[in-house]
This record gives C-alpha cells, sequence and structure tokens, in this order.
C-alpha cells in the first residue's frame, strides 16, 4: 500500500455521541419516575392514617398508625390515639423510639360481652410518648392488636392527637352523610369491618391428605408387585435358557 493512499470503506462512527444521548434520556425518565413517587410519598403520608393487616370481622387484627410530619414543621413529642366504642381493649407493640400508656376508664354501666362476661372498665386511649422529638422529615409507625367487632360494615374512627415541639395537630374530623372524605383537612384515621373469613376445613384437607396417602401406598403396592413379577419371569427366562444349552450340548 502506497503512502498517504487515502483509505477506502465507510466512514467510522462517533459511538460517544450516540451513547450520551441514550444516557441522557435514561436520567431523564429516571429523574422523572422519581419525582412522581416522591409525590405520591408525601401526599399519602401527609396525615395520620391507620393500615390494618385485616378487617375480618371478629378477628384479632395489627393496626399500623403511620406519623408523618410534625406540625408546620415542628418535631413530634406524643400522639394520643382514642379507641372507638366498638373496642374494649387494645395491646400496644413496643417501639423503641416511645414509651406507651394505656389509659383505662370507668363505663357508665356493665357491659356485657358475647362471651358471656361482664366488664365495667375499657382502655380509651393509648398514648405514645416520643423518647426524643421525631424529626418532622422523617415518619414512624405505632402498632396497636385489637379485637374487631363481629359486626360487618361497621366504620371504625381512632380520633389521633399530634402533639409537637410547638403546636398540634388534632386528628379527628369525621365526613357527614354524603360529603367526600378526602376534603376534610385532619381525618381521623378508620377503617370498615368486612366480613368474617370462611371457616377453615382442617377436616378436608386432612380427608384429602389420607386420600392421597392411601392411593400412594396402593401404587407403590402394585409397583413392588409388578417388579417381583418381572424378576420372577426373568429368572424363569434364564433358567429355561440353562435348560435348552445343555440339551443342545448333549446332542
Amino acid at each position: 500500500m502506497l503512502h498517504g493512499a487515502p483509505l477506502k470503506g465507510p466512514p467510522l462512527k462517533n459511538p460517544s455521541r450516540k451513547s450520551f444521548r441514550r444516557a441522557l434520556s435514561a436520567t431523564v425518565v429516571a429523574g422523572g419516575t422519581a419525582a412522581l413517587m416522591l409525590a405520591g410519598v408525601t401526599a399519602a403520608s401527609a396525615h395520620v392514617g391507620v393500615t390494618p393487616d385485616k378487617t375480618d370481622a371478629n378477628s384479632y387484627a395489627l393496626l399500623t398508625f403511620g406519623i408523618p410530619h410534625g406540625c408546620d414543621g415542628s418535631g413530634t413529642t406524643k400522639v394520643t390515639i382514642t379507641l372507638p366504642e366498638e373496642l374494649n381493649d387494645a395491646q400496644p407493640t413496643v417501639n423503641p423510639n416511645w414509651t406507651v400508656e394505656k389509659v383505662v376508664e370507668q363505663l357508665p354501666e356493665p357491659k356485657k360481652l358475647a362471651d358471656g362476661a361482664t366488664i365495667t372498665k375499657r382502655t380509651s386511649r393509648i398514648v405514645y410518648t416520643a423518647k426524643a422529638p421525631l424529626d418532622p422529615e422523617l415518619r414512624d409507625a405505632l402498632v396497636l392488636s385489637v379485637k374487631l367487632p363481629d359486626a360487618a360494615g361497621t366504620i371504625l374512627h381512632f380520633p389521633t392527637l399530634q402533639n409537637c415541639v410547638q403546636g398540634q395537630t388534632d386528628w379527628s374530623e369525621v365526613a357527614k352523610d354524603g360529603q367526600d372524605p378526602h376534603s376534610l383537612e385532619a381525618p381521623a384515621p378508620s377503617l370498615t369491618v368486612t366480613a368474617a373469613a370462611a371457616a377453615d376445613s382442617h377436616s378436608s384437607h386432612d380427608s384429602a391428605t389420607a386420600g392421597t396417602s392411601l392411593n400412594t401406598s396402593a401404587a407403590d403396592d402394585g409397583s413392588r408387585a409388578r417388579s417381583w413379577a418381572g424378576l420372577v419371569a426373568g429368572f424363569s427366562g434364564l433358567a429355561l435358557g440353562g435348560v435348552a444349552l445343555l440339551r443342545s450340548r448333549k446332542k
């Protein structure tokens, strides 16, 4: 090849510009997605809410109360959760960031329970006190264990008072008939009791399991019988073959 002769062939492409554009597009998409997620999280955690692990009537449920940012940027120092009249007690879950107290009230008259027992007192409030003010940029979760009432469709409201270093927010508003709950500025956390779950069918499950075990045993017995029959037939074949070989040698 002569020195200085031009190289033939298609011009070389510069991949760096194309790669940069792809990276830039991916960054924009990721940034937009993150912004939407952040907006959703902010909107979802704007007030105290309750999330039950179940809502089945007459069942034990764990209720998680999400504690959001403080009162106008002030750290949260205390959270008081008022139990609805339908509940007689609540078992608080230990949270290392808070001390907890159960407030008991005297009933105006004895109350008879479904199991026949009679009570004269009930737990009316659960008070969580922060060991150190909860940073308004952070959130925490307080969990209660309760026995839900047996009437499906019952709406339980948990008015919650959030005290801060400066100020407080009373999450106790309840929507009136026909009012949109989302229009409330400080709605009380609430949940709706649903129909009781169907009873467990352990007996039918055990019967089905037993039937499967019996069928499996029968199949195993059949397989063993066929295996033995095959071995007997094999030995019989070997014996007949040996007899035939001896006869041929004698001839």
